[in-house]
């Protein structure tokens, strides 16, 4: 094929795009759809509908995902007139930040907010060997865990996959993260360690996770994706198989007793029956290993006792055990461990043949620490909801 071929096709390809888009004229703004969290299949599917070629969709695909585009105008390989109608139909977004705090140890924290006024947190928490950024999954919590102070904030909704694949893109954009791919990313961890039970919003977590693990985008694999779960164990499965990447487990006690106050959704899955489910997670060896976590709490559960009891209910299980000392928060009745306890505590995981590192606590100044997200969205009272629609 010649150039004056190639040409000529790429006028033929653009005519017959513009007469897809002819007959439909342009969407309200209120009405164009949000491509961002829409998978790839599914986006093939809205630009067939529309008349267009799946490679164009692959296109758009790589231009948001790959190159980090936040418009239309920007797509180079797409003709002017063709730009110009997909900007009348889709739009490409992103969460607004509403603050940034950077912590004196490089951790950055902002605070997210949607379009309908709501926000929540994310954390990007930078190492020598990695980056991590824990995202969220709930505006609140459906969970009331009486050590963090998340859980002090009742459930607002769940994120839409939008607003969890935007928290990932607004991530690489502060930090300089497009095009992906590249030897040096700052961005190489994901954790859903922030505000919400991932698994209480699963479709969404699930197909967030889809469009960034894509070879074609984000391009992040599932071995570098961590689901921290309290334990809903109807669901644990469904997440070894449809999204197979790590699970964390959100233990922080060796008796139901002692879980029921700390997490209590310990009450519908107690410990046997939580463990039975980490036992047959999907794909679970010792190359994929289990990650407990497990906070410490002084004279709660920091015993040399509790340190016994946890490495003979885990025994036959893969895992490792990340001891996290509490990170405090305005009104929380708990104490961390002090450093002599922890140590001891983890020198009995690690005789068992457990690695048990202990996770030193990043932006603690900025409340970014594990256990410290919370925002002040609230989820509206029923007579709030009655005048605004009188309005």
């Amino acid at each position: 094929m010649t150039q004056a071929d190639i040409t000529t096709v790429s006028a033929e390809q653009a005519a017959a795009d513009l007469r897809a888009f002819a007959a439909r004229g342009p969407m309200p703004a209120e009405s164009r759809i949000d491509l961002v969290g829409v998978e790839r299949e599914a986006m093939v599917a809205l630009f067939a509908e529309a008349g267009l070629p799946k490679f164009r969709a692959n296109q758009v695909w790589q231009w948001i995902y790959h190159k980090g585009a936040i418009g239309f105008d920007g797509m180079t390989n797409l003709a002017k007139p063709l730009r110009q109608q997909l900007a009348e139909r889709f739009r490409i977004s992103r969460p607004a930040i509403a603050t940034r705090q950077d912590s004196i140890d490089g951790t950055i924290k902002w605070l997210l907010r949607f379009a309908d006024g709501n926000e929540a947190e994310m954390v990007f928490i930078p190492e020598e060997d990695r980056g991590t950024l824990c995202i969220s999954s709930q505006v609140g919590c459906t969970l009331t865990c009486s050590f963090c102070h998340t859980g002090t904030q009742r459930l607002v909704r769940n994120l839409t996959t939008a607003e969890i694949v935007g928290q990932v893109m607004l991530a690489l954009d502060e930090l300089g993260g497009f095009p992906t791919g590249g030897f040096n990313r700052r961005l190489t961890n994901i954790v859903l360690m922030g505000m919400g039970e991932p698994l209480y919003n699963f479709e969404n977590v699930a197909s967030a996770l889809r469009i960034v693990m894509d070879n074609e985008g984000v391009a992040l694999s599932r071995r570098r994706i961590t689901l921290s779960t309290s334990g809903v164990v109807p669901m644990m499965e469904r997440c070894g198989e449809e999204i197979g990447v790590n699970l964390a487990i959100s233990l922080h006690a060796t008796t139901d007793d002692t879980r029921d106050i700390l997490v209590p959704i310990n009450k519908k899955w107690p410990i046997q029956t939580l463990l039975d489910a980490c036992r047959a997670y999907p794909g679970v060896n010792n190359a994929r290993r289990i990650t407990f976590e497990y906070v410490m709490l002084e004279g709660i559960n920091d015993s040399l006792e509790d340190a016994k009891r946890l490495v003979s209910l885990i025994r036959g299980i893969p895992a490792k055990i990340n001891l996290i000392p509490f990170n405090p928060w305005p009104g929380s009745n708990y104490v961390c461990s002090n450093d002599e306890h922890i140590e001891r505590f983890a020198q009995v995981v690690l005789k068992a043949g457990y690695a048990s590192p202990v996770r030193r606590p990043r932006g603690r100044d900025i409340f970014a620490a594990c256990g410290q997200l919370k925002s002040e969205s609230r989820r509206q009272t029923r007579r709030e909801l009655r005048a605004e629609a009188a309005e």
